[in-house]
Protein backbone atom coordinates (compact mmCIF):
# COMPACT_ATOMS: atom_id res chain seq x y z
CA UNK A 1 0.00 0.00 0.00
CA UNK A 2 0.92 3.32 -0.89
CA UNK A 3 1.39 5.93 1.82
CA UNK A 4 2.64 9.29 2.18
CA UNK A 5 6.63 9.99 2.70
CA UNK A 6 8.21 13.24 4.18
CA UNK A 7 11.53 12.93 3.55
CA UNK A 8 14.12 12.08 0.71
CA UNK A 9 12.91 15.07 -1.17
CA UNK A 10 16.30 16.89 -0.69
CA UNK A 11 18.24 14.12 -2.45
CA UNK A 12 16.07 13.58 -5.55
CA UNK A 13 15.42 17.47 -6.23
CA UNK A 14 18.82 18.96 -5.05
CA UNK A 15 20.96 16.06 -7.32
CA UNK A 16 18.66 16.91 -10.52
CA UNK A 17 20.16 19.63 -13.29
CA UNK A 18 19.25 21.03 -16.25
CA UNK A 19 16.21 20.61 -17.53
CA UNK A 20 15.54 18.74 -21.26
CA UNK A 21 18.93 16.09 -20.08
CA UNK A 22 18.56 13.14 -18.50
CA UNK A 23 20.49 14.20 -15.58
CA UNK A 24 16.93 16.54 -15.17
CA UNK A 25 14.80 13.65 -14.60
CA UNK A 26 16.97 12.45 -12.13
CA UNK A 27 20.15 12.71 -9.47
CA UNK A 28 23.57 13.16 -11.25
CA UNK A 29 24.67 10.82 -8.59
CA UNK A 30 25.40 7.28 -10.35
CA UNK A 31 28.38 6.13 -12.25
CA UNK A 32 25.88 4.80 -15.08
CA UNK A 33 22.57 5.08 -16.92
CA UNK A 34 20.36 2.99 -19.30
CA UNK A 35 17.28 4.26 -21.68
CA UNK A 36 14.37 2.40 -22.12
CA UNK A 37 12.40 2.62 -24.77
CA UNK A 38 8.38 2.04 -24.16
CA UNK A 39 7.06 -0.12 -27.21
CA UNK A 40 4.52 0.06 -30.03
CA UNK A 41 1.81 -2.12 -30.86
CA UNK A 42 0.55 -4.03 -33.92
CA UNK A 43 -2.94 -5.76 -32.84
CA UNK A 44 -1.45 -5.96 -28.69
CA UNK A 45 1.72 -7.18 -29.66
CA UNK A 46 4.98 -5.36 -29.20
CA UNK A 47 6.71 -3.08 -31.89
CA UNK A 48 10.52 -2.11 -30.96
CA UNK A 49 11.43 1.33 -32.12
CA UNK A 50 14.12 -0.69 -34.30
CA UNK A 51 11.84 -2.28 -35.94
CA UNK A 52 10.40 1.03 -36.92
CA UNK A 53 13.81 2.97 -37.79
CA UNK A 54 14.47 -0.12 -39.89
CA UNK A 55 11.19 -0.20 -42.21
CA UNK A 56 11.46 3.56 -42.44
CA UNK A 57 15.04 3.80 -43.33
CA UNK A 58 16.11 5.44 -40.47
CA UNK A 59 18.75 4.61 -37.78
CA UNK A 60 18.28 3.07 -34.44
CA UNK A 61 20.37 3.97 -31.53
CA UNK A 62 20.89 6.05 -28.25
CA UNK A 63 19.30 9.34 -28.87
CA UNK A 64 16.73 7.87 -31.56
CA UNK A 65 13.33 9.87 -31.14
CA UNK A 66 9.53 8.67 -32.13
CA UNK A 67 9.32 11.58 -34.24
CA UNK A 68 12.09 11.04 -36.13
CA UNK A 69 11.71 7.45 -36.85
CA UNK A 70 7.81 8.40 -38.02
CA UNK A 71 8.30 11.32 -39.68
CA UNK A 72 5.22 12.76 -37.48
CA UNK A 73 5.19 15.35 -34.34
CA UNK A 74 1.54 13.65 -33.12
CA UNK A 75 2.99 11.97 -30.31
CA UNK A 76 -0.40 11.99 -28.48
CA UNK A 77 -2.21 10.69 -31.78
CA UNK A 78 -2.58 7.09 -32.96
CA UNK A 79 -0.48 7.44 -36.02
CA UNK A 80 -0.83 3.79 -37.62
CA UNK A 81 1.62 2.54 -40.12
CA UNK A 82 -0.10 -0.65 -41.60
CA UNK A 83 1.38 -3.67 -40.97
CA UNK A 84 4.06 -2.40 -38.88
CA UNK A 85 2.23 -0.50 -36.00
CA UNK A 86 -1.17 0.68 -34.83
CA UNK A 87 -1.08 1.76 -31.15
CA UNK A 88 2.21 4.61 -30.82
CA UNK A 89 4.62 4.01 -27.39
CA UNK A 90 2.68 4.98 -24.15
CA UNK A 91 3.64 8.30 -23.39
CA UNK A 92 4.11 9.66 -19.19
CA UNK A 93 4.03 6.46 -17.98
CA UNK A 94 6.30 3.53 -18.03
CA UNK A 95 4.29 0.25 -19.69
CA UNK A 96 3.24 -2.30 -17.01
CA UNK A 97 4.68 -5.21 -18.44
CA UNK A 98 8.03 -3.19 -18.95
CA UNK A 99 7.85 -1.63 -14.99
CA UNK A 100 7.74 -5.63 -13.84
CA UNK A 101 10.36 -6.81 -16.31
CA UNK A 102 12.19 -3.63 -14.84
CA UNK A 103 11.06 -4.53 -10.95
CA UNK A 104 12.74 -8.45 -11.24
CA UNK A 105 15.95 -6.53 -12.43
CA UNK A 106 16.42 -4.06 -9.79
CA UNK A 107 15.24 -5.77 -7.12
CA UNK A 108 18.72 -7.98 -6.95
CA UNK A 109 20.42 -4.29 -6.45
CA UNK A 110 19.04 -2.92 -3.36
CA UNK A 111 18.86 -4.07 -0.07
CA UNK A 112 15.85 -1.77 0.68
CA UNK A 113 12.85 -3.28 -1.70
CA UNK A 114 10.34 -3.36 1.01
CA UNK A 115 11.20 0.48 2.06
CA UNK A 116 10.79 2.33 -2.13
CA UNK A 117 10.04 6.14 -2.72
CA UNK A 118 8.01 7.13 -5.42
CA UNK A 119 7.33 10.68 -6.76
CA UNK A 120 3.83 11.10 -8.92
CA UNK A 121 2.99 13.95 -10.88
CA UNK A 122 0.85 15.78 -9.18
CA UNK A 123 -1.15 16.60 -12.03
CA UNK A 124 -2.63 13.22 -12.43
CA UNK A 125 -6.30 14.13 -10.84
CA UNK A 126 -7.70 10.81 -11.85
CA UNK A 127 -5.42 9.06 -9.28
CA UNK A 128 -6.63 8.23 -5.84
CA UNK A 129 -3.36 9.11 -3.86
CA UNK A 130 -2.93 10.41 -0.34
CA UNK A 131 -2.01 14.05 -0.51
CA UNK A 132 -2.79 15.15 3.37
CA UNK A 133 0.16 15.41 4.71
CA UNK A 134 2.19 14.48 2.18
CA UNK A 135 5.77 16.07 0.89
CA UNK A 136 6.24 17.67 -2.53
CA UNK A 137 9.32 17.76 -4.48
CA UNK A 138 9.95 19.93 -7.79
CA UNK A 139 12.18 18.37 -9.83
CA UNK A 140 13.52 20.43 -13.34
CA UNK A 141 10.79 21.69 -15.74
CA UNK A 142 8.51 22.73 -12.86
CA UNK A 143 7.33 18.96 -12.41
CA UNK A 144 5.68 19.03 -8.94
CA UNK A 145 5.13 15.09 -7.78
CA UNK A 146 3.60 13.95 -4.43
CA UNK A 147 6.58 11.75 -2.66
CA UNK A 148 5.02 8.25 -1.53
CA UNK A 149 6.42 5.39 -0.08
CA UNK A 150 6.06 1.32 -0.38
CA UNK A 151 7.08 -1.60 -1.73
CA UNK A 152 9.43 -2.26 -4.74
CA UNK A 153 6.31 -4.07 -5.63
CA UNK A 154 4.29 -1.13 -5.88
CA UNK A 155 6.39 0.12 -8.45
CA UNK A 156 3.65 -1.31 -11.78
CA UNK A 157 0.26 -0.82 -9.12
CA UNK A 158 -0.15 2.92 -9.13
CA UNK A 159 -3.17 1.87 -11.28
CA UNK A 160 -2.42 2.54 -14.93
CA UNK A 161 -0.06 5.07 -14.19
CA UNK A 162 3.49 3.96 -13.47
CA UNK A 163 5.23 6.77 -10.74
CA UNK A 164 7.32 9.16 -12.49
CA UNK A 165 10.25 8.50 -10.39
CA UNK A 166 11.24 5.73 -8.08
CA UNK A 167 13.94 4.97 -6.28
CA UNK A 168 14.63 2.36 -3.01
CA UNK A 169 15.84 3.91 0.75
CA UNK A 170 19.32 2.93 0.22
CA UNK A 171 19.48 4.94 -3.33
CA UNK A 172 21.07 2.19 -5.22
CA UNK A 173 19.02 3.24 -8.13
CA UNK A 174 16.88 5.90 -9.69
CA UNK A 175 14.18 5.43 -12.41
CA UNK A 176 12.46 8.53 -14.35
CA UNK A 177 9.70 8.27 -16.95
CA UNK A 178 8.63 12.25 -17.60
CA UNK A 179 5.18 12.98 -18.29
CA UNK A 180 6.20 14.48 -21.27
CA UNK A 181 7.98 10.93 -22.44
CA UNK A 182 7.89 8.00 -24.32
CA UNK A 183 11.20 6.54 -22.46
CA UNK A 184 12.09 5.99 -19.42
CA UNK A 185 15.59 6.05 -18.01
CA UNK A 186 17.64 4.36 -15.28
CA UNK A 187 20.79 5.76 -13.00
CA UNK A 188 22.39 2.96 -11.21
CA UNK A 189 25.84 1.16 -10.54
CA UNK A 190 27.38 -0.01 -13.32
CA UNK A 191 26.50 -3.66 -12.30
CA UNK A 192 22.86 -3.07 -12.02
CA UNK A 193 22.73 -0.68 -15.36
CA UNK A 194 24.42 -3.71 -17.84
CA UNK A 195 21.86 -6.24 -16.00
CA UNK A 196 19.02 -3.24 -16.97
CA UNK A 197 21.10 -3.37 -20.92
CA UNK A 198 21.35 -7.26 -20.81
CA UNK A 199 17.18 -7.99 -20.30
CA UNK A 200 16.22 -8.97 -23.64
CA UNK A 201 12.48 -8.17 -22.27
CA UNK A 202 13.23 -4.45 -22.58
CA UNK A 203 14.40 -2.10 -25.77
CA UNK A 204 17.27 -0.63 -24.13
CA UNK A 205 20.36 1.73 -24.74
CA UNK A 206 22.96 3.36 -22.58
CA UNK A 207 22.56 6.41 -21.79
CA UNK A 208 24.30 9.62 -19.52
CA UNK A 209 23.55 12.48 -17.90
CA UNK A 210 24.37 15.74 -20.22
CA UNK A 211 21.83 13.49 -23.24
CA UNK A 212 19.10 15.49 -24.27
CA UNK A 213 15.41 14.14 -24.01
CA UNK A 214 14.13 16.24 -26.45
CA UNK A 215 13.93 16.10 -30.87
CA UNK A 216 17.76 17.54 -30.36
CA UNK A 217 18.91 14.11 -29.08
CA UNK A 218 18.09 12.47 -32.36
CA UNK A 219 21.32 13.55 -34.42
CA UNK A 220 21.49 10.49 -37.26
CA UNK A 221 17.83 10.82 -38.35
CA UNK A 222 16.08 13.88 -39.83
CA UNK A 223 13.45 15.50 -37.38
CA UNK A 224 9.91 16.71 -39.72
CA UNK A 225 9.40 19.65 -39.88
CA UNK A 226 6.75 21.31 -38.11
CA UNK A 227 3.10 22.16 -39.13
CA UNK A 228 2.40 26.01 -39.47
Amino acid sequence: MLKSATDEVEWVAVGAREFLTVGGLLPDAFPSYARVFHPAHLDGGEVRWAEVAAANGRRAHAGMQWVALTGSWELYNNVAQPGLRNEPPVVGSLPRIQARHLVKVLERFTTTADACFYGVWDGFTDLDLPTEGTATLTMPGDRRMLLLSGRLADASLIFDQSANLWWPKDRAWCVATDIDLNSTYIGGSDACVEAVLGEGSLETWRASPNDRIDGASDTLNPLPPRAA
